[in-house]
């Protein structure tokens, strides 16, 4: 038996308009290639679908039952195309976010917040996590997409493991000291003017990121002498809050009110602290490129 979807929709139209002539207009074909295609349905099932007589025109028993089913198989067919068409275009799934704490205090939210508003019927999850795990979730395809910080990894390695890096926002490292320093209360600082400073990092075995902004102090001039390491970015600004040393923080880190800590900008050659996202370049997700339509990558 080979019926198919066409002969079902000339079946419908005959049906409804209880006539050949005016399904065969409403259809914009001519008569003789509808009457076949009915004729043929009726020899693949092997009923008769219409009663004909030369005053009347009804459907049989058979034709009324296969006009209810015809019509819900096809609605239901429209439904699945039209939602294989959202999936295509990115507008139904999932998306799995990694990120790096600090990014929530940049623009990251409102990204979220306007992609959810574009795509309502994609679900997200957020997953915290440092650059180095990361990395091994979306190679893992644990997450589909990434964000960390600088360094830049470096291209050659991330074609070995089929992703991709992208800029999606420039921002620069300022220095976070306790309100009471006596360097609190200019508009913009050296980067060696807290060589003296008791340092406090992030754990320098979690990311590169620690590693970077050390090696930046090295450049203009002076060896940190690092205090205390710690997991997350609040509790470093905790322990500079209570005067036990001092910190590099993403600019934005000041958008929060952070009790008894100060943000003071470098002058010169200010370490980045720019936002990269990644992405496996392999499969192709309408939904991937659907949020990267939102975030709208820097050209470098």
């Amino acid at each position: 038996m080979s019926i198919d979807l066409k002969q079902l929709k000339y079946f419908l139209a005959v049906a409804e308009e209880k006539s050949f002539s005016r399904a065969a207009e409403r259809l914009h074909i001519s008569q003789p290639p509808l009457s076949q295609q009915i004729m043929k349905l009726e020899a693949e099932l092997g009923v008769k679908l219409f009663a004909r007589t030369t005053r009347t025109f009804e459907l049989t028993a058979a034709g009324k039952a296969l006009m209810g089913e015809a019509q819900e198989l096809l609605s239901k067919m429209r439904l699945t195309i039209d939602y294989v068409r959202q999936i295509d275009r990115g507008e139904v799934g999932r998306l799995r976010v990694g990120i790096v704490g600090s990014a929530m205090w940049g623009p990251i939210p409102s990204l979220l917040e306007q992609f959810q508003s574009q795509y309502p019927r994609v679900s997200w999850t957020l997953h915290e996590a440092g650059p180095n795990v990361q990395y091994d979730m979306l190679r893992a395809r644990q997450i589909d997409v990434g964000f960390w910080r600088e360094p830049r990894l470096s291209e050659e390695e991330l074609r070995n493991d089929h992703l991709r890096q992208v800029l999606c926002y420039r921002e620069n490292v300022c220095v976070a000291l306790n309100e009471q320093h006596p360097l609190a209360q200019r508009p913009h600082i050296e980067l060696i003017d807290i060589a003296d400073e008791p340092m406090l990092t992030l754990a320098l075995d979690k990311s590169a990121f620690p590693r970077y902004l050390l090696k930046c102090c090295e450049d203009a001039g002076f060896q940190p002498k690092v205090y205390q390491e710690a997991f997350e970015p609040q509790t470093l600004l905790a322990m500079v809050g209570a005067g036990l040393g001092v910190t590099l923080m993403p600019e934005t880190t000041s958008r929060i009110g952070w009790p008894g800590v100060v943000f003071v900008p470098i002058k010169t050659r200010p370490p980045s602290a720019n936002l990269y996202l990644a992405y496996a370049t392999g499969d192709d997700s309408p939904v991937v490129r659907a949020f990267l339509n939102v975030i709208k990558p820097i050209d470098e």
